[in-house]
C-alpha cells in the first residue's frame, strides 16, 4: 500500500486526533510503514523526541500507533500559546520565534514553506502518511494561506475525509455545510465523511446518512460510536475522567492536581489516574485542596501569570497551609519553579522584559528564564529506583546547597520539585514517589501493578479495533492508494 490521506474536521474537537491515531495503528497492521503528520499544531502539551526535537504530544502518540520513530517532520510547526494575542513557535523542534495574532495570516509563509517540505520528506520515505488537519477545514477567512486542512491536500492531491462529532449537535448540516464552502477545486479532494461519537442505534441515523450522500455524492464512510472508557494522551486538558479503579487501602490516596489557566504537558497526571489507589481530583479553590494528601502543581506555558493567578485566587496560601499541616507537594517545570524562592525574566521570554516575582518560598531555588530551550530525555534514579523523563523549558533553576537533589530539581522534606516531565510514567518510580508520599503523609497506598506502557498500547490497539469495525477500511485504502475519485459533484449552499 502507497499513498496519503487527510483526516480533517468540520470543527475543532471532532475527533480528528482519535481518527487519525486509529488509522495509523489499523494501517500499520496491514504491513505499511506509516507516518502520522500535521502540518501545523496549536498545543501546549509537547514531547521531546530522540534526537532532541520538540513536538505535539497528538503527534508522537500517532507515531507510537504506527510504530514509527517520532521526528520533527511529523509536526513541523508547533504553535505554544503564550497569552490570547501571541504564540511561540516551534518550527522542525527547535525554538522559532513568536507569532502574534495579527500575523497569523500574513507572518507564516516560511512555515507554510517548511511544512510542505516536511511533508514531501515523510512521503518519500514511508508507504503511507496519514495527515490530521487543524481546527474546521472550511476556515474560510484563512483559506488563502492555508497549509494544514485543503491547503496541505491541493500540495500532496491527498484525498481528505471530514469528520464531524454527532455529540455537538448538527452534524449532518456541519458536513453538508463545510464542503458547500470550498471552492470546487478544494470540494474535488473530499472524498468521504466520518461521524464521531454516536451514541444510539445507527439504524436512526441511515435516512441522514443516505440524504447527506444524496446531496454531496460522497459516501459516509463509517460511524464510530461514544466510547467513555477510551483514553489517549491529551493535547490540552487534564485527562483523568472515570480513570481510576477500585482502591486497594481502606481509602486511597488523595491527589488535587492544581488547574493553571495556561497549563502544559497535563500528561503528566495520566499515569496518577490509572492507579487503582489513586483518588485524582482537579482544583482550583482552596477549599479543594483541603482532604489532599498530594498536591500537584503541573507544568505552564506562563510561570509568572500562573503565579499570579495562584495568589489572586489564595491557593498560595492553601498550599502553604498544606505543607505546615503534613502535606506533600510536587511541583513539575513550572509548578517546580513556582515553589522556589524568586522567578526572573530578564528577557522578556514569557512577557515583558524584566519582569520577576517571588514564588512560594517551599524549596530554596531562583529560576531566571534564558533564550535557549533545553530540550533533552534525562535518566536517573531517585528514591531508590531509576527514573526518566523529558525537559522542555527556558527556566535555568539554581537550587540552593542544602536542598537534596531530586530529578534534575530539588526535594525538602515532603516538597518535592522536578524539572523531568513524563517521571510518572515510569512505573517503578511512581510507585516509589507514592509510597514516599504515603508514609509521609500518613495516607495508605497499594501499588496497583500498573504498566502505563501497556495501557497505552492497548488503548491503542482498542482505538484500532474500533476503526476497523466501524469504518469502512477497503473504501479508505482505496483512497489512500489511488486518490480522490474522479468527477465528485459541486456542491452548492443551495438544496434545490
Amino acid at each position: 500500500m502507497h499513498g496519503r490521506l487527510l483526516v480533517a474536521g468540520a470543527s475543532s474537537d471532532a475527533g480528528k486526533s482519535v481518527v487519525t491515531t486509529g488509522l495509523c495503528r489499523a494501517l500499520a497492521r496491514r504491513g505499511a510503514r506509516v507516518a502520522p503528520f500535521k502540518a501545523q499544531n496549536m498545543s501546549n502539551n509537547s514531547m521531546v523526541t530522540a534526537d532532541g526535537a520538540e513536538i505535539g504530544r497528538a503527534q508522537w502518540v500517532q507515531a507510537l500507533a504506527a510504530g514509527a520513530e517520532p521526528e520533527a517532520a511529523m509536526n513541523p510547526v508547533l504553535l505554544k500559546p503564550g497569552s490570547d494575542h501571541t504564540s511561540h513557535v516551534v518550527l522542525l523542534g527547535q525554538p522559532a520565534g513568536r507569532l502574534r495574532a495579527g500575523e497569523f495570516t500574513s507572518g507564516r509563509e516560511h512555515l507554510r514553506t517548511a511544512a510542505f517540505a516536511a511533508f514531501d520528506d515523510l512521503a518519500a520515505r514511508y508507504d503511507v502518511v496519514v495527515c490530521e488537519g487543524a481546527g474546521g477545514a472550511a476556515e474560510i477567512n484563512l483559506r488563502e494561506r492555508d497549509f494544514v486542512n485543503l491547503g496541505l491536500a491541493q500540495h500532496g492531491r491527498i484525498p481528505t475525509v471530514v469528520v464531524a462529532d454527532i455529540d455537538r449537535g448538527g452534524v449532518f448540516a456541519s458536513l453538508f455545510g463545510t464542503l458547500a464552502l470550498l471552492d470546487a477545486a478544494d470540494q474535488a479532494l473530499v472524498a468521504g465523511f466520518v461521524i464521531n461519537r454516536f451514541r444510539g442505534d445507527v439504524a436512526l441515523l441511515r435516512p441522514g446518512l443516505r440524504r447527506l450522500e444524496e446531496l454531496t455524492g460522497r459516501p459516509v464512510l463509517g460511524v464510530l460510536p461514544w466510547a467513555p472508557g477510551l483514553w489517549l494522551d491529551s493535547e490540552d486538558t487534564l485527562a483523568v475522567d472515570g480513570a481510576p479503579g477500585p482502591g486497594h487501602a481502606a481509602r486511597p490516596l488523595r491527589v488535587a492536581v492544581v488547574r493553571l489557566p495556561r497549563i502544559s504537558n497535563a500528561t503528566d497526571v495520566d499515569a496518577l489516574a490509572l492507579e487503582p489507589g489513586v483518588d485524582l481530583t482537579l482544583a482550583d479553590t482552596p477549599r479543594a485542596l483541603a482532604s489532599a494528601d498530594l498536591v500537584v502543581l503541573p507544568g505552564t506555558r506562563g510561570t509568572l501569570a500562573d503565579l499570579a493567578w495562584l495568589r489572586a485566587r489564595g491557593l498560595d496560601q492553601a498550599i502553604r497551609r498544606h505543607v505546615a499541616a503534613g502535606g506533600a507537594v510536587l511541583g513539575i517545570c513550572g509548578g517546580f519553579q513556582m515553589l522556589g524562592r524568586r522567578i526572573e525574566d530578564p528577557l522578556g521570554v514569557e512577557g515583558e522584559p524584566g519582569a520577576g516575582a517571588d514564588g512560594l518560598g517551599l524549596l530554596d531555588a531562583v529560576t531566571t528564564f534564558g533564550e535557549r530551550k533545553v530540550l533533552r530525555l534525562p535518566t536517573g534514579s531517585a528514591l531508590g529506583v531509576p527514573a526518566s523523563g523529558y525537559e522542555i523549558h527556558h527556566g535555568r533553576v539554581r537550587v540552593g546547597e542544602g536542598e537534596q537533589p531530586f530529578l534534575g530539581g530539588a526535594r525538602h522534606g515532603a516538597v518535592f520539585g522536578t524539572m523531568w516531565h513524563g517521571s510518572l510514567e515510569g512505573d517503578a518510580f511512581r510507585e516509589a514517589f507514592l509510597a514516599e508520599v504515603a508514609g509521609l503523609t500518613g495516607a495508605e497506598y497499594a501499588p496497583g501493578g500498573i504498566s502505563f506502557a501497556a495501557v497505552r498500547q492497548r488503548r491503542l490497539d482498542e482505538l484500532a479495533d474500533l476503526v476497523e469495525a466501524h469504518l469502512d477500511l477497503a473504501a479508505v485504502c482505496r483512497l489512500v492508494t489511488d486518490g480522490p475519485p474522479p468527477g465528485l459533484p459541486l456542491v452548492t449552499g443551495g438544496l434545490a
